[in-house]
């Protein structure tokens, strides 16, 4: 696997997690519709192939999300949807001991494991990371 993201924009990427989610968080995935790089594993957490198997098959089922994402914004925003929701801005899947959290822009995504928390801890998180995500995908002066 090649490496997606530069190394200061991943520990961007890792630090944002970090603070919000804490000692909570798991791991961090970066992903794109075609590929991803683990950014961070918890130290307690295994890091063997298994685990890896397990991660991708989490990052192939939120890949549906690129192209998912601007559609519910698209329709939420529409006149006649009921009621108006906003924009899309990210998904959060619940389980018995922990969530997982994806969160894309444009051609860019993260995504993260949890143990339990609040759930109300994740949108300062999000509103980051998209931030960051967003201004990836800005052209800079240099280039």
């Amino acid at each position: 696997m090649s490496q997606l993201v530069e190394s200061e924009t991943s520990d961007s990427l890792v630090s944002i997690c970090r603070t919000a989610l804490g000692d909570s968080l798991r791991s961090v995935i970066y992903f794109t519709p075609d590929d991803f790089e683990f950014l961070y594993v918890r130290q307690d957490l295994d890091t063997g192939e298994d685990v890896e198997s397990v991660k991708a098959f989490f990052v192939d089922s939120e890949r549906p999300l690129f192209e998912a994402g601007p559609k519910y914004t698209e329709l939420s925003t529409e006149r006649q949807a009921e009621p108006e929701i906003g924009e899309y801005e990210f998904t959060i899947r619940i389980f018995s001991d922990g969530y997982i959290v994806p969160i894309i822009v444009g051609n860019r995504g993260v995504l993260t494991t949890t143990d339990s928390l609040d759930i109300d801890s994740f949108e300062e998180f999000a509103v980051a990371l998209r931030r960051l995500l967003t201004d990836l995908d800005e052209p800079t002066s240099d280039g």
